[in-house]
């Protein structure tokens, strides 16, 4: 719509504020449809009545009676033709009238061809323009899936595939093994003494929709989803050479095979041997294989060729802390504000899964937008909370998200912080501050005396919104001084902190809290996430404070001049 206005030529500041709102809607954090639902899209900054309403109706609807009058305006396809630089609305019009283009895909084929020529205005100079223009629009990007989704796709897969002849292990490999952030491709290593029925059996799975290539050892194919799936198959005696060459990252298994051939050893995906005369070393798994090299194991999560490997030498890796380790579910939000079930609703839930304890963190009043708690609704909260507590055996801690403001103050009284079991102080707004004042912004909120968890600290959206530009060093300095923690944040949009910047804090001496961010029960699944970066970078459970039992949490992380129990005092 924004597009379509700036087209006109005589509504710039109409046109300026629709795209304001597409921006203020791209950053904020919360479900659109439930601020719509809740009338409360006018507490966005930058969003007033009129454009809140045309936002209802593009939501609900698809479609608003401005953008219907706009299009009655403008040839078919002028909002998506107006993203090429160096088309406006004569040109536009002009194109549609005598070849009938509509959409970028049609433009560059008309391009190709060299039609646009044949057109009043358009040479064969401008003609390149516009083709090279366009192409930059239409070219894909290479895709980036979150965990999740690489998850839910690579379970299926695994399972089709265990299924098949002559199938023996099925591991999956590559960036899902090491769990980065994204996963530009699903990578599995399939074992079988018959390779070439196993890899008709992968090549049959019903997803599959095109095959890139194909040979004796795998296949590379891409699924309906879009994700590329690369099928490698192997004998039971190269399979776990091939699994190890299969994780990467390329870098580490560079640097592992230095070290092998250090050691007159050559390592291949088809499996060890000696350097000399080939005799083939016999390995039954990967801690054999790095034994075999003088190596400790290292977990799948460490392999990025970042000290992982000097550490491994000299044996002082730690072990990394486990899912199972885990005792509370730590940041977790409720329908008082932007969660979708009730506080009844994630106690039973969090119970059902084995933890002890669950802190509820709605957010403070700054958070207008995702219906942040006023002083009274905080404390109707308190009295929920101590009335499901006589019903439930896991521990509720009282708790807020507090917005660092502006300022680097904390939301809320220091007499409300102070009642609290868990303070989880974020920035939700401002994002874009120069790094010199945000680093100031988050110096000084570490310097309250409730601040005892850095939530989210960095404030990225994974392929989305960068992190805020801020001095990390200098930050971390700060937070060691201070005896706060830090959050990992296992929400998938966020992983937050990432992993280089969770081993510089390691260095020193900064302590972590795993956290889902759950906004409804199924997010309390967010922890494997949390964990997950938290191995990344280098966690073992002594550094966890959630892995304490409620009393000692409760203890470490109290914002009050004393250790507080829980909720129901």
């Amino acid at each position: 719509m924004s597009s379509l206005l700036g087209l006109t030529g005589g509504e710039p500041f109409k046109a300026r504020a629709y795209e304001r709102g597409a921006r203020v809607l791209e950053r904020v954090d919360v479900d659109i449809g439930r601020l719509i639902e809740e009338g409360r899209l006018t507490a966005l900054k930058g969003i007033g009545p009129g454009l809140a309403r045309t936002i209802a109706d593009l939501h609900l609807t698809g479609t608003s009676r401005v953008l219907e009058e706009l299009r009655r305006h403008f040839p078919p396809g002028a909002a998506e033709l107006a993203r090429v630089p160096g088309l406006g609305i004569k040109q536009i019009a002009a194109l549609n009238a005598h070849l009938g283009i509509e959409t970028i895909a049609q433009l560059e084929a008309a391009c190709e061809a060299g039609e646009l020529r044949a057109v009043k205005g358009f040479g064969e100079a401008r003609e390149r323009r516009l083709l090279a223009a366009a192409r930059k629009l239409t070219s894909p990007r290479p895709a980036k899936v979150l965990l999740p989704a690489a998850l839910e796709v690579a379970e299926e897969v695994g399972d089709y595939l265990r299924h098949g002849p002559d199938v023996g292990a099925v591991e999956m490999a590559g960036d899902l093994r090491r769990w980065t952030e994204t996963v530009d491709d699903l990578v599995v290593v399939l074992g079988s003494t018959d390779p070439r029925v196993a890899l008709e059996h992968a090549l049959a799975f019903p997803q599959v929709a095109a095959v890139s290539r194909r040979n004796g050892s795998g296949c590379r194919v891409v699924l309906t989803t879009g994700l590329p799936l690369d099928v490698k198959v192997a004998t039971p005696d190269r399979f776990v050479t091939e699994l190890f060459h299969a994780t990467g990252a390329a870098a580490h298994v560079e640097h592992v095979q230095r070290l092998a051939r250090d050691r007159g050893l050559r390592l291949q995906p088809s499996g060890l041997s000696r350097a000399r005369g080939g005799r083939r070393v016999g390995i039954g798994s990967e801690a054999e294989l790095y034994r075999q090299l003088g190596l400790q194991y290292v977990p799948p999560e460490l392999r990025e060729d970042e000290g992982e490997i000097d550490a491994a030498l000299a044996g002082s890796l730690p072990d990394l802390v486990e899912v199972d380790e885990i005792r509370g579910f730590v940041h977790c939000h409720t329908d008082y504000s932007d969660g979708r079930h009730t506080v009844e609703q994630m106690a039973r839930a969090a119970e059902s899964l084995g933890l002890q304890y669950l802190t509820i963190t709605d957010h403070s009043p700054e958070a207008s937008y995702a219906g942040g708690l006023s002083i009274e609704r905080l404390k109707a909260q308190w009295d929920e909370m101590a009335r499901v507590q006589e019903t439930v055996t896991i521990k509720l801690l009282r708790g807020t998200e507090s917005d660092i403001l502006a300022d680097g103050s904390l939301d809320y009284p220091d007499a409300i912080l102070e009642q609290l079991d868990v303070v989880i102080a974020s920035i939700h707004r401002r994002h874009r501050m120069s790094a010199e004042e945000m680093t100031r912004r988050i110096a000084r909120a570490m310097e309250h005396p409730c601040f005892k968890i850095w939530g989210h600290a960095l404030g990225r959206l994974i392929e989305s919104r960068p992190p805020v530009e801020c001095h990390v060093e200098e930050i971390l300095d700060v937070i060691a001084r201070s005896r706060a923690a830090i959050e990992i944040n296992g929400d998938p949009h966020r992983l937050d902190m990432e992993p280089r910047w969770v081993r510089a804090a390691r260095g020193r001496g900064i302590r972590f809290v795993i956290s889902t961010d759950a906004h409804s029960v199924s997010e309390l699944g967010n922890l494997r996430y949390g964990v997950a970066m938290a191995r990344r970078g280098g966690v073992p459970a002594r550094e966890v404070l959630n892995t304490l039992d409620p009393v000692e949490f409760a203890r470490e992380v109290s914002p009050g001049p004393r250790p507080r129990g829980g909720s129901d005092r």
